[in-house]
């Protein structure tokens, strides 16, 4: 009885700590393709285009978005 209460627990743990650092990781990769996105869209759509002004445009739109 608690020989499975334990294992269970473990099971449960080590889930959490697969996730936790799954979430750690793929955060950032995420947020690097959602600028990039955004920087693609806007050399579309704008007839005069700076890079540097369209990353940082997207990167503050994007984390003003995630903070919300």
């Amino acid at each position: 009885m608690l020989k499975n209460r334990l294992l269970k627990l473990i099971i449960i743990l080590v889930g959490v700590a697969i996730i936790y650092f799954f979430k750690t990781n793929f955060a950032e990769y995420n947020l690097k393709k959602s600028i990039s996105a955004c920087v693609l869209a806007q050399k579309q759509t704008s007839k005069s285009f700076d890079l540097e002004k369209s990353k940082k445009f997207c990167e503050k739109e994007i984390r003003k978005k995630i903070q919300d």
